[in-house]
């Protein structure tokens, strides 16, 4: 039986341009299920690096919404990922969030699979059972550089198309030879999308972020700050910005820039810029946080950044990079992950100092953590009614055109 979203749908029209959204798309639950349905269950989403599971039979469980994530190394060194769901009554299998075992055995009534998935014991069956037929269900899964993307949908996006545009970005870094320095949750009261308004505009950098500032420039801020096409263009930053193109070419090093202008599924952006004066790292004194990585033979005096979806930002120097992870876990809660890779020879106290290495964006996340809660918090208000955007927040006005659209494709073909 199809479902009556005309009112829904009405929601979505009524919206503004160039204002953020009405109170509903905050605050509502049936809106958040919504939601999850519709972009994080259908993007290709980054949820860890192959160096967490080293070793055969190390695995980690990724959770959002009511999935949870089987993700193990098997003994032919493939990565797989499972639903963390028992085939024969449903149960979880995998009850601690990280963990080595030599087979999955089901806690309820232990049936047991082994690294492939494949159901290898199930005590007191009939004779017509046949073992083949009841293997855990998969989770679509690419690993790409060393990085472990999954699409909880039962029909993804062909990963190849995804990744085509960016991944000369990624790639650069050599983030498949690269290992986890540090990882830290930020568990923020807020809406997913008011926290992703947050981290796609940059108007509140200069009043709210002075380790941001001080690493970048204004001049950049105002126009690259929240990514490519998200600001009023920086004459000042436009000359830099071509004087380090054609230093960087020189060096052999990727230049440019990419983003999704027309309409599909995919929200995807990329770019390299110069950081200012002489500064070759995003650190405070900006010297190297650790040993240079992936293509890199020098310093190049600049950075790269990739949107591969809404919810992961990858912020890559030369040296390491911070891979952003937003992840959904209620109408007002929204977890933010971050991992910081270095190049695996990298030696903390040698070659790197973790301190130095997650400064810059740990105190700019705590900060970003408070501003989203306050900012939820007027949102709850009655008083609250949307107020216009400033010319720094087109980033913010690119993301919400884009939901609205997908959300109202999405109603319109359950009606």
């Amino acid at each position: 039986m199809k479902k009556d979203n005309s009112q829904f749908i009405e929601l979505i029209k009524s919206q503004k341009s160039n204002f953020p959204l009405d109170q509903s798309f905050y605050t509502d639950p049936n809106i958040y299920r919504n939601d999850l349905e519709t972009f994080f269950y259908n993007q290709w989403i980054f949820i860890g690096h192959e160096s967490q599971i080293k070793n055969i039979g190390d695995y980690f469980l990724f959770e959002v919404g009511n999935e949870s994530i089987i993700v193990i190394r098997d003994k032919n060194q493939k990565i797989n990922c499972f639903f963390n769901v028992c085939r024969h009554r449903g149960s979880q299998i995998c009850l601690e969030k990280k963990g080595k075992v030599k087979k999955l055995v089901c806690p309820y009534h232990a049936w047991s699979y082994n690294l492939n998935g494949d159901l290898i014991s199930a005590r007191m069956m009939n004779d017509e059972f046949e073992k083949k037929d009841w293997g855990l269900n998969k989770c679509k899964s690419k690993i790409f550089e060393g990085l472990i993307f999954i699409n909880l949908s039962d029909d993804p996006d062909d990963f190849k198309e995804f990744i085509n545009p960016i991944k000369k970005f990624i790639e650069l870094h050599g983030l498949n030879r690269a290992k986890v320095a540090f990882k830290k949750t930020y568990p923020t009261d807020g809406n997913w999308k008011l926290t992703l308004d947050n981290f796609h505009e940059c108007y509140h950098c200069l009043p709210a972020h002075p380790e941001y500032c001080h690493v970048h420039s204004k001049d950049y801020i105002q126009a690259y700050g929240a990514g490519n096409n998200t600001g009023p263009e920086s004459i000042k930053f436009s000359k830099k910005l071509n004087l380090w193109n054609k230093k960087t070419e020189k060096l052999g090093y990727l230049t440019g820039e990419y983003s999704d202008f027309n309409f599909s599924n995919f929200f995807r952006s990329a770019e390299r810029t110069p950081f200012d004066g002489d500064r070759l790292s995003e650190t405070k004194d900006g010297k190297p946080g650790s040993i240079l990585m992936g293509q890199f033979k020098e310093f190049d005096g600049g950075y790269t950044t990739v949107g591969t979806s809404p919810f992961n930002s990858f912020i890559m120097s030369n040296d390491f990079a911070a891979i952003f992870t937003f992840i959904p876990r209620g109408p007002l809660k929204t977890d933010v992950e971050i991992m910081w890779l270095v190049h695996e020879d990298a030696e903390e106290g040698k070659d790197y100092d973790l301190n130095k290495l997650i400064w810059m964006w740990d105190k700019t996340t705590i900060a970003d953590k408070k501003i989203i809660e306050n900012n939820q918090k007027g949102v709850m208000s009655k008083k609250y009614v949307p107020g216009p955007l400033s010319e720094m927040e087109i980033g913010l006005e690119k993301l919400k055109k884009w939901y609205l659209k997908h959300l109202e494709i999405k109603l319109k073909n359950t009606i």
